[in-house]
């Protein structure tokens, strides 16, 4: 598994941006994919997974109705569509895999990217 995200820069506050997360491995279909955050000086956070196999998601509360994680089965990607951004919302992006079915727990993901920077300036 080689996790690549992109798709982060600047953006004002209200704006949006769609981060992608490609695994050059192409072993997505045996996985759970979760997109995890943080912000400087905190602990990195549950954003948003999905199970490859079914399409089911999970989203944290801080983000649900504004965020949306989807895939690509033909690219072996997965992407993380994040609408109305909020300067809170500032934060390395991380994608993540594990076996099977996802968990909003960081600890259960052995597989991570290197991350995108998101900054939402107010």
């Amino acid at each position: 598994v080689h996790l690549v995200e992109s798709g982060g820069g600047l953006v004002q506050a209200g704006g949006s941006l769609k981060l992608s997360c490609v695994d050059s491995g192409r072993t997505f279909s045996s996985l759970a994919m979760g997109w995890f955050r943080q912000a400087s000086g905190k602990e990195r956070e549950f954003v948003a997974a999905i199970n490859w196999s079914n399409g089911i998601t999970r989203y944290a509360d801080s983000v649900k109705g504004r965020f949306s994680i989807s895939r690509d089965t033909g690219k072996n990607t997965v992407y993380l569509q994040m609408d109305s951004l909020e300067h809170e919302d500032t934060a390395v992006y991380y994608c993540a895999a594990r076996t099977l079915v996802f968990t909003q727990n960081r600890g259960d993901y052995p597989y991570w990217g290197k991350g995108t920077l998101v900054t939402v300036s107010s």
